[in-house]
């Protein structure tokens, strides 16, 4: 199952698109291209981080989830701490907004303000499924590694998500399975 079908079930993408002004489709095509960014960066970063359930813990866990969810306006500032942590420059957040308007057609703007509610939403479900809570699909077997394994390799495919189009691949110019790391060299290219 894709991640955007996972959001989707959740109430996460609905949550998005109601903060943002947008449609559910505006907000799962914006999250499908997205996403292979984020999960990238979360496979870069946990092995620096003692494993991806204490990177998650540190991010805010669980809870991140709820505070999209919640019928209240969502205080991004833990979702900049994310995207902070995981791509560690806002020259990489405006990077990967700008591939994704390129992929999308949807406006590098909306897609900078997408990307920290994204970021809340992907900690707290990894999150829950790391401490076996309900957030949908519970993990298969590999424990939250293999979660996070499983998810990026069916963003990267490029699966049913709106508009995703294989961003995941298509930006994995190395085809070590992370673009996150083709992104970052693209950012340094650009800030030269």
């Amino acid at each position: 199952m894709q991640l955007t079908d996972i959001l989707a079930q959740t109430g996460g993408l609905q949550s998005m698109a109601r903060e943002l002004g947008i449609s559910e489709q505006q907000a799962a095509s914006g999250a499908g291209a997205l996403l292979p960014a984020i999960l990238g960066g979360f496979k870069k970063q946990a092995p620096a981080q003692g494993g991806l359930g204490d990177l998650l813990g540190q991010l805010g866990g669980g809870g991140l989830l709820d505070k999209v969810l919640a019928p209240e306006p969502t205080d991004v500032a833990p979702g900049n701490e994310v995207l902070g942590q995981v791509f560690g420059s806002k020259d990489v957040s405006r990077t990967v907004a700008q591939n994704a308007a390129t992929q999308t057609g949807l406006s590098p703007d909306l897609l900078k303000k997408m990307l920290p509610l994204l970021a809340m939403l992907v900690t707290g479900y990894l999150a829950r499924q790391g401490s076996g809570g309900s957030a949908g699909t519970p993990p298969e077997g590999g424990g939250l590694g293999g979660l996070l394994g499983g998810l990026l390799g069916g963003q990267a495919s490029g699966g049913r998500a709106a508009g995703s189009g294989g961003l995941g691949s298509m930006l994995d110019f190395n085809g070590d399975g992370n673009p996150l790391d083709d992104i970052l060299n693209m950012a340094g290219k650009a800030l030269r």
